[in-house]
């Protein structure tokens, strides 16, 4: 027997007419890319984004076309989420941290048909546009004038706009056409592009929504979140939905994530809830700390991207009051786990709360995981038994942009080392191609590095392994002094000693001016490696 409930395709634009619709007076406050401030509501924006529809289909834009954005955490951006998307088109957002090189190749790859940029991509566009022929053309957004010496032919994205108006229907389509193309930062490679569907990122967006997905955190329109993850990372961390979904405030910093513009615009617009990796959270909390600042509105600090150092999360719940929610997700799959703490563990002691909260979260809804083996064997959620990390389901992509995706027996291999425990907690270990091996045993540099960033010394830590004539491969711990340290190897080798198993203790430490990061601000391994390739262990 087939239901008879009514059938509608769930698509994006659902969520730009709700927030229209039930909160359309709420702001979107935005540092535009020149520097001001901006606001504007949830209502306009949805005028705005019907407006752009018409526009694109002036220009020739057709579904399934692709169209890019070149551009950081504006309004302008926003609207493209659901102009662009709304009509059946594409939206390829482009991270502009990316080198030349892999910029024209997913230009190309994505087959790009107009890219729209602002006032802190221009020059990136400008070298871009002799190498991507296939680019029809490129749309300035900004309240300015189209600036006039510029090697490209721009065309105003305001005056666009205002040539049309908002008297125009969302078209309907089947939901499991494309909605948004976000590439990896080709750490290993060149970029690879996940194509998210209408039907995956309403349901991203839901299950991102739900009470506890933050922790239990928010309260609809009394909320100002600001995601400083940028929009060409998983859709600001998805936040570009789930805020005008939920009647959230949006809170938008442009292309300025300097700590004091960071915490200017927070205290200004009572930000409660902010988004970014902990290498930002770090920045901001040593400002607040060297200022004497606080943030009262702030409750919850959402980190991803990389384990936080415990001082951090101490700092931000001891010393500032802001919850820290961790959770872990993927450009190829998003909105994995959630940051809620298991049962009975709300009222555990303080210690015990951050040694969970150094976890990445539980298993959110729409998403399974499990852990194997370098055989495949399926090991037990038990907390102690460490594999290869692999996912499925609905939200989780199951191939590459012209290419597989990484897929076994219906599970993606999404890189990752990790433990799973019984209560659903997921605990990464390492990244595959990261972890050390040594005498035939695992050794999580990741567990090196946030211990390592306990000492008051340490601004930043990488782990890498390097060769060992009995072991084959030796931690060799490389840090970043903080500015007023000289620190010494012996001192920090002595302070990791008691926190961790005696054979994962670095060989040596080696320290550097500036660790080399990657376009999504990780540190970069691959060069890292490369630069300490002759780097022979001799420790026993």
């Amino acid at each position: 027997m087939r239901g008879l409930m009514m059938d509608e395709p769930l698509l994006v634009t659902s969520i730009i007419e709700h927030a229209a619709r039930i909160h359309g007076t709420v702001e979107i406050v935005a540092r535009t890319a020149e520097g001001g401030i901006h606001r504007t509501t949830y209502g306009e924006a949805h005028s705005r984004a019907k407006r752009l529809a018409k526009a694109l289909a002036t220009l020739g834009v057709r579904p399934g076309d692709r169209v890019g954005s070149l551009a950081w955490n504006t309004h302008h951006h926003f609207e493209l989420f659901y102009g662009v998307s709304g009509t059946g088109a594409v939206l390829h957002t482009i991270n502009p941290r990316l080198f030349e090189d892999q910029l024209a190749y997913i230009v190309d790859h994505a087959e790009d048909s107009w890219i729209c940029l602002d006032a802190g991509t221009l020059a990136i566009a400008e070298k871009l546009a002799p190498r991507t022929p296939r680019v029809k053309g490129w749309i300035y957004m900004s309240v300015d004038p189209v600036p006039p010496r510029s090697s490209l032919d721009l065309l105003s994205y305001e005056a666009l706009l205002a040539a049309e108006d908002d008297d125009y229907a969302w078209p309907s389509f089947d939901e499991r056409q494309a909605s948004v193309i976000c590439y990896t930062s080709g750490t290993t490679g060149q970029p690879k592009g996940v194509v998210n569907t209408h039907r995956s990122t309403i349901l991203s967006a839901l299950v991102m929504s739900t009470a506890d997905m933050i922790g239990g955190y928010r309260s609809g329109a009394r909320e100002a979140v600001m995601p400083i993850a940028p929009m060409f990372h998983g859709n600001g961390w998805q936040m570009v939905y789930t805020a005008p979904l939920s009647g959230h405030a949006l809170v938008l910093p442009g292309r300025n994530f300097e700590p004091d513009k960071l915490y200017e615009l927070m205290a200004a617009e009572r930000v409660t809830m902010a988004a970014c990796v902990p290498t930002v959270w770090m920045t901001l909390v040593d400002h607040l700390d060297r200022n004497g600042l606080k943030l009262p509105s702030m409750r919850a600090a959402l980190v991803a991207g990389t384990t936080p150092p415990r001082s951090l999360v101490e700092a931000l719940e001891q010393r500032h009051g802001i919850e820290v929610a961790h959770c872990w997700g993927m450009t190829e799959a998003l909105g994995v786990t959630k940051c809620s703490m298991p049962p009975g563990l709300a009222e555990a002691p303080f210690d015990t709360r951050i040694d969970q909260k150094l976890r990445q979260g539980r298993v959110a809804f729409g998403t399974r995981l499990r852990i194997v083996d370098d055989d495949g064997t399926v090991l037990p959620n038990d907390g102690v038994a460490f594999g290869h990390l692999q996912a499925r389901g609905p939200l989780v992509t199951g191939a590459y942009l012209k290419q597989e995706a990484s897929v076994v027996d219906g599970w993606l291999q999404t890189g990752d080392v990790a433990k799973l425990h019984r209560d659903g907690t997921v605990e990464l270990v390492d990244r595959s191609k990261d972890v050390i091996k040594s005498g035939g045993e695992w050794i999580s540099s990741a567990a090196i590095e946030g211990a390592a960033m306990g000492h008051p010394a340490v601004a930043q830590a990488a782990v890498i392994g390097v060769a060992h004539p009995r072991w084959q491969e030796r931690p060799l711990l490389v840090v970043v002094r903080r500015s007023d340290s000289q620190v010494a190897a012996a001192e920090l080798i002595e302070f990791l000693r008691p926190r961790m198993a005696s054979w994962w203790l670095p060989a040596d430490v080696a320290f550097v001016e500036a660790l080399p990061m990657t376009a999504t601000g990780k540190v970069h391994k691959v060069t890292l490696r490369r630069q300490f390739k002759d780097y022979v262990s001799v420790a026993a």
